[in-house]
């Protein structure tokens, strides 16, 4: 009992750092370790990654709030998408073949991934320039924040408003039909679309992936996939590593935070493409 519950500790301290960190949920973690590694059945594991969701987005959004690094406009506008396609694709589902949706998705991650490459390669990680966006200046989308790698305080503009939206829409979609976190899809619609630097754009994601993931933690709850044994411990150690996450990512170089980012999408991507296919890895 005590080694089960320092391994969950010591799994929600991962994966709340990483999470805090790339604005992701903590599921890639979370979800291996409970089925390989402690042989407990996915839907405890799901479960408990709704509560790492919640615990991650809960522990990260008071320090960004704090350093005035998120954009809470932002979050709001796009939660709205996010919102209404998870509750059309819990409609729709059993009437798309998740295979092809996997098949799709996956690409979508991948092709992401190469393009952040590209545009690390070739431009390198100065924030560019984008021209006003009018969606952006009515709805007062445009923020900045304070750099503790660079010493600089950032304003910055957010463009392509509809593209970014229909990006939320499709996660929210995705996160609904195939039951799979959306984070990636939050951090790479503000990244790459509306071009957001990365550093706003994970702490925006964290705050978005709790408002969505405590949408959904009633009906887990009430159908018995959350246990409080295993999620208890995995939420403590969640909250002190979204902590330290948090205060990490503020001091990390943007290039170097992009370079941690790019392997874990890559192998979400890959994972997926494959799950399209027929083949689990």
């Amino acid at each position: 009992m005590v080694q089960q519950l320092l391994i969950l500790a010591f799994t929600g301290l991962a994966a709340g750092i990483l999470g805090a960190l790339l604005g992701l949920g903590g599921g890639i973690i979370i979800t291996p370790v409970l089925t390989l590694l402690m042989g407990l059945p996915i839907q405890y594991a799901i479960g408990a990654s709704v509560i790492a969701v919640i615990a991650t987005s809960s522990g990260a959004t008071i320090a960004y709030l704090k350093d005035d690094m998120l954009n809470l406009r932002v979050a709001m506008f796009l939660e709205i998408a996010t919102t209404v396609g998870a509750i059309l694709g819990a409609v729709v589902t059993g009437l798309v073949n998740s295979s092809v949706l996997y098949f799709l998705f996956g690409a979508l991650l991948l092709f992401s991934v190469y393009n952040m490459i590209r545009k690390m390669m070739s431009k390198g990680e100065k924030l560019v320039s984008v021209n006003d966006d009018s969606y952006a200046q009515k709805l007062r989308l445009n923020g900045s924040y304070y750099d503790k790698a660079t010493k600089q305080h950032v304003d910055y503009s957010v463009t392509n408003v509809p593209g970014g939206f229909a990006m939320m829409f499709g996660a929210g979609l995705a996160s609904g039909l195939l039951g799979i976190g959306s984070g990636a899809f939050k951090v790479l619609a503000m990244d790459t679309i509306m071009k957001m630097p990365l550093k706003p754009s994970t702490a925006t994601s964290n705050l978005m992936m709790g408002v969505t993931a405590a949408a959904s933690a009633t009906v887990y709850f009430f159908n018995g996939a959350i246990q409080p044994q295993i999620a208890a411990p995995l939420a403590m150690g969640i909250l002190v590593g979204a902590t330290i996450g948090s205060r990490i990512m503020q001091y990390l170089p943007t290039k170097v935070l992009r370079w941690i980012f790019i392997p874990v999408i890559g192998y979400m991507g890959l994972q997926m493409l494959l799950k399209g296919i027929g083949v689990n890895i």
